[in-house]
């Protein structure tokens, strides 16, 4: 008997961050606009992109808002 096992994953990186005058809703601390991408890889062949825009707290990191 065989099994083959294959490994998917998915990258979320932060391009440019912009301040922006807001407040995280969890800590409190300030939040910052940024250009995120998003790359999900099969085999470590990545094979699917994303790219959006996406509202982050400074220290926390929580994705507050997200626009396509």
């Amino acid at each position: 008997m065989v099994c083959i096992c294959f490994l998917v994953d998915q990258r979320r990186m932060k391009k440019n961050m912009k301040p922006v005058a807001a407040t995280c809703s969890r800590c409190g601390c300030s939040a910052k606009v940024a250009d995120m991408e998003t790359s999900t890889r099969f085999c470590k062949i990545p094979f699917y992109w994303n790219s959006y825009k996406a509202i982050i707290c400074t220290y926390c990191g929580a994705t507050l808002k997200s626009y396509p």
